[in-house]
Parts: C-alpha cells; sequence; structure tokens
C-alpha cells in the first residue's frame, strides 16, 4: 500500500537526487572532459561526436528542471531513455561500475530511477505541477 502522506516526499526525494545528479554529470562533461574531450569519448564509444553538446546541454538542463519540478514525468521519461542509451556502453564491462572502464550497474540504476520518477510524477514542492489528477 501506498502511503499517500509521504510519496509527495519520496518523489521529491528521487526528484532532487536525480536533478543533482544530471547536473553533476552535464557539468562534468563541459568543465572537466571538455565538449571537444566528451565528443571524442563518445566516438571512442560508437556514438557520433556531434551528441557531446547535445547531451550537455540535456543533462544540465534536465537537472535543473528536476531540482526545480518543472516537466518531472516528460523529463524523467526522456532522461531514462539517454541513461539506458549510455549504459549500452558498460554492458560488455561487466556488472560493477568499479570495474575498468565501468560496469553497467550504475547507470542502469539511474535509468531505473528516471522510470520510477516518471511514473510517480513532480513530488512535493515543485515549482510547475503537472495538472491535478495526472500527478497522483
Amino acid at each position: 500500500m501506498i502511503d499517500t502522506r509521504t510519496a509527495p516526499y519520496s518523489a521529491l526525494v528521487l526528484r532532487l537526487a536525480l536533478g543533482a545528479m544530471f547536473i553533476a554529470h552535464g557539468l562534468t562533461k563541459l568543465l572537466v572532459f571538455t565538449p571537444a574531450g566528451t565528443a571524442k569519448f563518445f566516438e571512442s564509444v560508437g556514438f557520433a561526436g556531434w551528441f557531446a553538446w547535445p547531451i550537455i546541454l540535456f543533462e544540465t538542463l534536465a537537472g535543473v528542471l528536476l531540482l526545480g519540478g518543472v516537466y518531472t514525468r516528460i523529463v524523467a521519461a526522456v532522461a531514462a531513455v539517454e541513461l539506458f542509451t549510455a549504459s549500452t556502453v558498460h554492458f560488455g564491462n561487466g556488472w560493477m561500475f568499479t570495474n575498468p572502464n565501468g560496469g553497467w550497474e550504475y547507470p542502469v540504476f539511474l535509468a531505473i530511477a528516471a522510470v520510477v520518477l516518471a511514473l510517480l510524477g513532480d513530488g512535493a514542492f515543485a515549482l510547475k505541477p503537472m495538472a491535478r489528477g495526472a500527478n497522483t
């Protein structure tokens, strides 16, 4: 049974955690690895290098939107697809993310968490909650 008194706060905690994670990943690609380095990495694992900028922008913007609770369901659903796609480069590295080149458990877990948030909705303290009934 779902506790309807605490469920909105559960969604809030998950939304904030995913939002912070996305901002951290987007800014790491931008400021640490740089867009050129990110593009080079993408090419090395079989993705087009030009995806670097859209991914950097999506991760950073998605993080901000999730922190604020703006279009949470849509952002989380798109984020789940992005995370599942990103996890494919780790499938051959085994389960644990501590394996050389990172295993797949962490990105798949984040993708599943994004699916859960897309199903849960905005949660408490959202700046732009979905229409009533769509976010129960």
